[in-house]
């Protein structure tokens, strides 16, 4: 086996993105710390053709030198926004019609590989801060709760990896939708 170089892959200009259908998924950061995990969302919403990221309270934004390292590029490609609370976010997207997941250990969520995103739908998951998680008064707004699985000694993901499963999840579900 060969390993392609990039000139063969075939990607999609930043134009091409921008104009391209997307996947009706808008990744929502909860005061998110870290602007490598930023980054890092950005190159997965990126890679999976995400509609929207938006960043919200303390989650910083683009331009900077630190989400670039790890979003190398994806920052000016994929759609974002910047809010002061997460719950002016999430208010604003259920007042379209989107329905509002938190990504959270909570009585009651759904175990992402029991969900099955209604084809037609629009949705939003959020993602909460590296310690905290997701803040209980967005949880209380959202419209359910989706839960990762863990079967080691550790209760947390790190919130790029819980961002590269759950979007791969719904890209899995709707990729024949977009």
């Amino acid at each position: 086996m060969r390993k392609l170089k990039v000139t063969e892959m075939g990607r999609m200009s930043v134009a091409e993105f921008k104009s391209s259908e997307k996947m009706p998924l808008t990744v929502v950061l909860d005061d998110v710390r870290s602007l490598y995990n930023v980054g890092s969302v950005f190159r997965s919403c990126d890679a999976f053709r995400v509609e929207a990221v938006w960043l919200c309270g303390i989650t910083a934004t683009p331009p900077h030198a630190e989400i670039h390292k790890t979003a190398l590029g994806a920052e000016d490609s994929v759609s974002w926004r910047y809010f002061d609370t997460a719950i002016e976010a999430v208010n604003l997207l259920k007042a379209g019609g989107v329905a509002v997941l938190a990504v959270e250990q909570c009585e009651g969520s759904t175990m992402l590989g029991d969900f099955r995103p209604n084809p037609g739908q629009r949705y939003a998951v959020v993602l909460g801060n590296e310690v905290k998680g997701v803040r209980q008064e967005v949880v209380d707004a959202c419209d359910g709760c989706l839960e990762i699985p863990q079967y080691g000694t550790k209760h947390s993901l790190n919130v790029s990896v819980t961002a590269g499963i759950v979007v791969w999840h719904f890209c899995n579900a709707l990729a024949q939708d977009f």
